[in-house]
């Protein structure tokens, strides 16, 4: 299936490994050029020297999704190399899991800052090229985390700020042409997890909690990504598409 993608940029935060870097693939092999945004820009270097030997058409750019002036460059980074900044994912994030009495302000702060403002220090650089061109796509990477978590209350709360984040932009910026859809993931097999000491635990729990039995796959976060991208999902917008195996 075409996508109707190639040619378009796209922006990804947080795009040095996990969820980001498969997004940033799929996106490149769409015929996306892709600015791979990271806080640690040598693991972006990295990963954007393997794109570019696959053929993507990619740069690395050091951004910092909390400072607005970093976000700013990186837009224009991106718009510089490119011509356009057409898609965003607002993927960076990560977590700091404790119960809420244990919980720091900066372990409450550290985490919603980087998924809430980020997306919207980001969405708001972001968005005056894409209004321009009357052409755009915002993906806010939500997580089923939205839904709660024990010992999950920061990031709970901020993935589930950005579904009404979502929504809101999307009855903003629908007459610019512009769609804005979450995508929500459950446990996927990232390096992070496969890091985890408990990392088999947490297999064997994913297959007895998980009606599909089994924890998703980055590439199956980026399938969603790219399809909410393209034009095939051009009368999407508002939504939230949750990936997790039907685990709810």
């Amino acid at each position: 299936m075409d996508l109707g993608l190639k040619g378009r940029s796209a922006i990804i935060t947080g795009a040095a490994g996990g969820i980001g870097a498969a997004v940033a693939r799929r996106l490149g092999l769409e015929g996306v050029r892709v600015t791979v945004a990271d806080i640690a820009l040598e693991r972006a270097e990295s990963k954007t020297k393997e794109l570019t030997a696959d053929g993507i058409d990619a740069i690395a750019v050091a951004a910092d999704v909390v400072d607005a002036a970093s976000v700013e460059a990186m837009v224009a980074a991106t718009i510089s190399a490119f011509g356009s900044a057409d898609i965003l994912v607002n993927n960076a994030g990560f977590q700091r899991d404790m119960r809420i009495g244990k919980m720091a302000e900066s372990d409450w702060d550290s985490v919603v800052d980087v998924i809430l403002k980020g997306a919207y220090f980001c969405t708001k650089a972001a968005l005056p090229a894409m209004m321009e061109r009357k052409w755009g796509r915002i993906i806010n990477m939500s997580s089923r985390a939205h839904l709660g978590n024990a010992g999950q209350a920061n990031y709970s709360a901020a993935k589930a700020g950005l579904l009404g984040f979502t929504r809101a932009l999307a009855m903003e910026n629908g007459k610019f042409g512009i769609t804005v859809n979450a995508v929500a993931p459950g446990v996927v097999d990232t390096p992070a997890i496969q890091a985890l000491p408990h990392y088999q635990s947490v297999r064997e729990n994913a297959a007895k909690t998980t009606p599909l039995q089994r924890l998703g796959t980055v590439e199956e976060v980026a399938d969603t990504v790219a399809f909410l991208a393209s034009e095939r999902a051009s009368y999407i917008s508002g939504e939230v598409l949750h990936v997790t195996g039907g685990r709810y």
